[in-house]
């Protein structure tokens, strides 16, 4: 069956710092104040995409997986991870600060959760004026300091803090402390994983006045004090050109400005390729089919795709995802 440009239902999920822009600004239907992720391709246990458009409405991003196999997924996925999907991609819409957190490492993951790590690309698609990202420690942490940190809850006066724009890229790497703060819509790429380690969440409560659980021991084994604090991804914005954004063993991915018509062969089958709408809107097609898409809307094209064609007259911005 020919595996034309798929779209994906949205899985949306309640956080307690989630907003209302899922709903307003990105469209997302179903979404209500309060959801604050929007999984838009996962192949995360119990939270699988299912395709929204098309012939193959309707199944699993499983399903066609195992029916597809490297047609679909590449012939270096499936080498490196079998009929899986490596990476888990969401919009986040942060209306108060996600918890300083961090993510373990590909062997403490698989050691004590049997799962993968969690490194991740953050790309701001809007930020409030005093919006800001946490990202590392400032220079000088040790394991004792922080733990003297976290028993005072002084932790925040600890972190590095980067203001952000329309724009701002960083990739965390896993074992770095983190945190996205208030007033910040994104996108995020991952490895195919959920696990997280809550090391301070501002004192806050849900709903029924409860903490939310910290993993303060866990964490501490996963945090690399030796990591030096991300910095922000510089990157070129040529129109109508793939722009590398980041190149990881994990994941990557290139800034595609359209204006008018984009196109290209696939010279190779390694890799599936999704594209992340972050701005204005358009077509997209291979030689299988067309979509249309907009913004906040992700696009899955097979690896067996031998082109990619892009039309947008307005403008639009896509990131490419591929392994």
């Amino acid at each position: 069956m020919s595996l034309y440009p798929l779209k994906f239902t949205p899985i949306l999920k309640e956080r307690i710092w989630g907003g209302n822009l899922l709903e307003t600004k990105l469209f997302k239907e179903h979404a209500s104040p309060g959801i604050g992720e929007s999984w838009e391709l996962s192949a995360v246990e119990g939270s699988v995409s299912v395709v929204a458009n098309g012939i193959l409405k309707d199944t699993s991003l499983a399903d066609l997986m195992s029916t597809h196999k490297s047609d679909l997924l590449g012939s270096s996925v499936v080498r490196d991870f079998g009929y899986n999907f490596p990476v888990l991609i969401k919009f986040l819409d942060a209306a108060s600060n996600l918890s300083i957190q961090v993510h373990p490492s590909d062997e403490l993951a698989k050691e004590r959760h049997n799962s993968f790590g969690k490194n991740e690309m953050w790309y701001v698609m809007e930020a409030s004026s005093e919006a800001s990202l946490i990202v590392g420690f400032k220079e000088g942490m040790t394991p004792e300091k922080y733990k003297s940190h976290i028993e005072n809850g002084t932790i925040e006066s600890v972190m590095e803090k980067h203001a952000v724009t329309s724009g701002d890229t960083f990739f965390i790497e896993t074992g770095t402390v983190h945190a996205i703060g208030a007033g910040i819509l994104l996108a995020e790429i991952q490895q195919t994983s959920d696990i997280t380690y809550r090391v301070y969440d501002f004192n806050r409560t849900d709903a029924h006045g409860n903490f939310r659980e910290l993993h303060t021991e866990l964490a501490l084994d996963a945090i690399n004090f030796k990591l030096n604090p991300p910095e922000k991804c510089n990157y070129e914005v040529n129109t109508n050109e793939k722009n590398e954004l980041i190149s990881s063993p994990y994941f990557t991915t290139k800034y595609l400005p359209v204006i008018g018509k984009y196109q290209e062969e696939c010279l190779s089958s390694d890799s599936f390729k999704a594209y992340l709408c972050v701005k204005g809107n358009g077509v997209i097609s291979n030689n299988f089919g067309t979509a249309e898409f907009s913004y906040g809307e992700t696009i899955l094209l097979a690896a067996n795709s031998t082109f990619i064609s892009v039309e947008s007259v307005s403008g639009c911005v896509l990131i490419e995802v591929q392994y």
